[in-house]
C-alpha cells in the first residue's frame, strides 16, 4: 500500500511543482528527478575554498603522511633501513623539510609503518626536496631496497588545522593513536567549527599533537594525533572528556558528518622526534 501511494507521489513530482513549507518558509521545488528532489539540500554559497578558512596562513607548512605496508618477514629490516637513511634526511639543512614522526602500527592495520613529514615553505619546498632527493644517491638506494620489502604504499599531502598546535619534538615514552575520518564532501568547514571549540578540552592534558585535512590523495580526510603514556591512560583521557561541557554536544554534531572512521595505535621508532 504505501508502496504505490509513493510512486503515485512520484509520477505526480514529474509533472507539477511542489510547495514545501519548512520552518516557515515557503520554497518551490521544481521536481525533475521525482520524488529524490525532496531530499536535496540546499548548500550555502562559499566564497573561498575551505583550505584558506581552516589553514595557518601565517605559515605556510606542508605535511605529507605516507603508510607503507611492510612484508610481515621484512618489517625488521625495513625498521633498520629508515633509521639508517630518515634522519639524515631529517638534520641535512639543504632540505627544506622536518621529520615529524615515525612508526610501527601496533593495532589497527598490521606490518604497517607510518610516516609524518614537514615541508617548511609549502608546495615549493616539498619540489625542491623531491628534486634534491632524485639526486641523493644514499636516498635512491634506500628507495630501490625498501621496494623489495613493500606490499603496497599511499602518501597524502596534507595542511594542518589552525586551531590545533604544531607537532614538536616530546620525550617519551609514549604511544600514538591516529585517528582518521573520511567525512562527507561539504562538510570540512562545518567539522572545523566544531573541533575549533572542542580542541580547547582536549588540550588540558597535553595529548593533543597535531590535526591535518588532507589536500591531495584520498580527500575530505582529517587526521588527529594524539600521545598517550599507555592505552590505559588513553582510555582515562577519553572517558574523561564526557565529564567537560561541551563534549557531547560536539560528539552529537560532528558524528553525522563522518562516511568512515579509523584507529591506529602506533609505537614510535627510534629515530622518531615524537618518542
Amino acid at each position: 500500500m504505501a508502496t504505490r501511494i509513493l510512486q503515485r507521489v512520484g509520477k505526480g513530482l514529474h509533472k507539477t511543482n511542489t510547495v514545501l513549507h519548512i520552518n516557515g518558509a515557503v520554497t518551490i521545488t521544481r521536481s525533475l528527478s521525482g520524488f529524490k528532489s525532496l531530499f536535496i539540500r540546499k548548500v550555502d554559497p562559499r566564497k573561498d575554498a575551505h583550505s584558506n578558512v581552516l589553514s595557518k596562513k601565517e605559515e605556510q607548512n606542508l605535511y605529507k603522511i605516507q603508510f607503507h605496508n611492510v612484508k610481515p618477514e621484512c618489517l625488521d629490516a625495513y625498521n633498520e633501513l629508515c633509521e639508517a637513511v630518515l634522519p639524515s634526511i631529517h638534520a641535512n639543512p639543504e632540505y627544506p623539510s622536518e621529520l615529524v614522526g615515525t612508526w610501527n602500527t601496533w593495532y589497527g592495520e598490521q606490518d604497517q609503518a607510518v610516516h609524518l613529514w614537514r615541508y617548511r615553505g609549502g608546495y615549493p619546498a616539498l619540489t625542491e626536496v623531491m628534486n634534491k632527493l632524485k639526486q641523493n644517491k644514499e636516498f635512491m638506494e634506500y628507495r630501490k631496497e625498501r621496494g623489495k620489502m613493500l606490499l603496497s604504499r599511499r602518501n597524502q599531502l596534507l595542511l594542518e588545522f589552525s586551531f590545533w598546535n604544531e607537532p614538536v619534538p616530546r620525550p617519551g615514552p609514549n604511544i600514538y593513536e591516529l585517528r582518521s575520518y573520511q567525512l562527507r564532501p561539504g562538510t570540512m568547514i562545518e567539522w572545523g567549527n566544531y573541533w575549533a571549540r572542542a580542541i580547547e578540552i582536549r588540550q588540558k592534558n597535553q595529548e593533543a599533537v597535531g590535526g591535518f585535512f588532507s589536500q591531495i590523495g584520498s580527500l575530505y580526510t582529517v587526521h588527529h594525533l594524539w600521545a598517550y603514556k599507555d592505552l590505559q591512560s588513553r582510555d582515562e583521557t577519553r572517558n574523561a572528556a564526557w565529564q567537560q561541557e561541551g563534549w557531547d554536544e560536539v560528539v552529537y554534531y560532528t558524528v553525522p558528518l563522518i562516511q568512515h572512521m579509523e584507529s591506529r595505535i602506533m609505537i614510535p621508532m627510534k629515530s622518531s622526534p615524537l618518542k
